[in-house]
């Protein structure tokens, strides 16, 4: 099967008819190559080691469902504090897109995990099982002879362990890694939702990475999409220089430094050519640019006729660092961090809730007027503390029973609820008022705070 020759009036994995068009990327070699081979074994190393890594007692990353906890580098959050995470999340997406206004898609050519195991797990074991480029192509348009078929067993094989890897390494940051192992060692009904999860996640990726592929990141990644609107002809793409490489010709023959030997399109994972200038499919993995430098460096010629650079570098115009959108997102990404640490100082180690007992609210004896309630403590630290519970009001004769007679010591996210009874002479009550019932650590401060009013009959003049 001949190669398919880009053009940028459609997208070259389609063909005309609607089918799919595989594209079989050659391997390449250089110093981009080998940093993002360096930093997709880094990320991969993290991805693995984060469940295992304990910081404080438990997972560096660990959304623990079944407690209703997010441990977060030594940072623990109950459910009721993931809010704050939308600052986190949209602070990563805000500085995804400084950095592609900046820089343009280098987040999918290093660091995003589709590239990550795509091009340096499931494409490498690819290359290892059918050949390089000519040689899969050959595969795939030969006939179903026993050596195609235990090629293609084999391959297929290791990619659904590898794909069933990953998915059980994702469900430990949800169980954790002692209780994922207890889970594999017993039988799939014994926890048969995480075994449904797991077998979906891992079909979902075995299809993602033997067949869909490159499609995902055309079609249904909208962040190639937003590139549009974030890069402009300052921000910094991979390019072809129409300067120096035009007109383009065999060596020798014509004055461009481009020989048009395709070799830059023989390596793109998403079979574009980057010549036709910037186009969405581009996901900046940098592999032209070690093609073409490996070209270059045959014909004694200077590296760089496909690089790094602007728009207008590249097309001989001058080029701007500082521009109008970066100081707005100076200015977005202050306010945002602003935000972020007024929320965070919110957040207290200690959840206090106090709520009114059913029934009357409140009842009256010949001597008191009576109050119940009920308190509910939770520590949210990620080790054990004593807490006390204190009771304080306008009024001196008031006194309170059940949680705040005796020291409470509560383990790492454990919470308890005891009765809070308050009781006020008959002749010192005038009217409703507010009462504060704190919680105070064990060295006195004031760890959480709520107001409740204290009611009972109508008294004139109250």
């Amino acid at each position: 099967m001949k190669p398919k020759a880009p053009t940028i009036d459609s997208v070259t994995t389609i063909n005309e008819d609607g089918s799919r068009y595989f594209v079989h990327p050659a391997d390449v070699g250089g110093r981009f190559t080998w940093s993002r081979r360096a930093v997709a074994v880094l990320l991969i190393a993290i991805y693995i080691s984060l469940p295992f890594l304990k910081i404080k007692g438990e997972p560096a990353v660990f959304l623990d469902i079944f407690h209703r906890k997010l441990h977060l580098f030594g940072l623990t959050l109950m459910f009721q504090d993931l809010w704050l995470l939308f600052f986190i999340i949209t602070g990563m997406a805000f500085g995804l897109f400084v950095v592609t206004s900046i820089a343009g898609r280098l987040w999918c050519g290093w660091a995003c995990p589709q590239t990550v195991f795509l091009d340096h797990v499931f494409r490498r074991v690819e290359r290892w099982i059918d050949g390089d480029a000519s040689a899969r192509r050959r595969l795939e348009d030969g006939l179903w002879t026993g050596g195609k078929i235990l090629k293609r067993v084999l391959k297929h094989a290791i990619f659904i362990l590898l794909a069933a890897a990953i998915a059980h390494m994702f469900l430990s940051y949800f169980v954790s890694i002692p209780a994922l192992y207890g889970m594999m060692r017993h039988a799939p009904g014994e926890s048969w939702e995480f075994f449904l999860f797991v077998s979906a996640v891992t079909g979902i990726l075995y299809f993602n990475f033997a067949w869909f592929r490159e499609q995902f990141c055309i079609i249904m990644c909208p962040y190639g999409r937003l590139g549009s609107v974030l890069i402009d002809d300052n921000s910094i793409v991979v390019g072809y220089d129409t300067v120096r490489g035009e007109p383009r010709g065999r060596a020798g023959t014509v004055a461009g430094d481009c020989i048009d030997c395709r070799r830059c399109v023989q390596v793109c994972p998403t079979g574009i050519d980057i010549r036709q200038g910037l186009q969405m499919e581009c996901i900046s993995c940098e592999a032209c640019i070690d093609a073409c430098d490996v070209i270059m460096d045959k014909l004694e010629r200077p590296r760089g006729l496909i690089r790094h650079d602007s728009l207008n570098a590249l097309a001989g115009r001058p080029s701007k660092f500082w521009r109008p959108r970066l100081f707005l997102y100076m200015i977005l990404g202050a306010v945002g961090s602003g935000a972020f640490v007024f929320a965070a100082q919110q957040v207290k180690p200690v959840i206090l809730s106090v709520l009114r007992m059913q029934g009357a609210p409140y009842f009256r004896d010949e001597s008191a007027v009576r109050n119940n309630f009920m308190v509910r403590i939770a520590n949210k630290r990620a080790e054990a503390c004593e807490y006390s519970v204190n009771v304080d009001s306008p009024v001196s004769g008031l006194a309170a029973t059940g949680a705040s007679s005796h020291p409470l010591t509560l383990g790492p996210g454990e919470e308890v609820q005891e009765p809070l009874i308050m009781t006020v002479p008959d002749a010192d009550f005038g009217g409703n008022f507010d009462v504060q019932v704190q919680v105070r650590g064990a060295d006195g401060k004031v760890e959480a705070e709520k107001s409740v009013p204290f009611l009972g009959p109508f008294r004139e003049g109250s």
